[in-house]
């Protein structure tokens, strides 16, 4: 993870490039498209700075390692997904990763699942704390 942090000047200048889908102070995301083209380009011998330099990337600007980490990480998901492995933007595509979905997105059946499993945890914890009680009163 870089330790840069972009100015509201620079962030408005990546958002202004169109293969930029959305750009923080600290993290730039890249359209789905431009991924794809980069990566056939650069399985074709083009270089990953050039490739970025080609998108008009200011490469002072986004660091000059990141051309190469980006093209890195895609060809990794590339060969493991596909092209839909770089359209997905990674966040929350991992069954059990990312912040579990509020109650209020659910069905009424997922709702009622959800509670139970809820229920069924908290029990077991009392009786843990319980059995824990127990043992340091004696």
């Amino acid at each position: 993870m870089s330790k840069r942090i972009f100015t509201k000047e620079q962030i408005k200048t990546l958002l202004q490039n169109t293969n930029v889908a959305g750009c923080s102070e600290k993290s730039i995301s890249y359209h789905k498209d431009f991924k794809i083209s980069a990566v056939k380009k650069y399985q074709d011998g083009l270089p990953a700075s050039e490739i970025f330099k080609q998108a008009r990337f200011d490469i002072d600007i986004i660091g000059h390692d990141v051309p190469s980490e980006c093209i890195r990480r895609w060809i990794k998901n590339f060969r493991r997904r596909g092209e839909t492995g770089l359209k997905l933007d990674g966040r929350g595509t991992h069954k059990s990763g990312g912040r579990p979905r509020n109650i209020i997105d659910l069905n009424d059946e997922e709702k009622i699942k959800r509670l139970e499993t809820e229920v069924a945890y908290l029990k077991e914890e009392n009786l843990f704390l319980a059995r824990l009680r127990k043992q340091s009163l004696n």
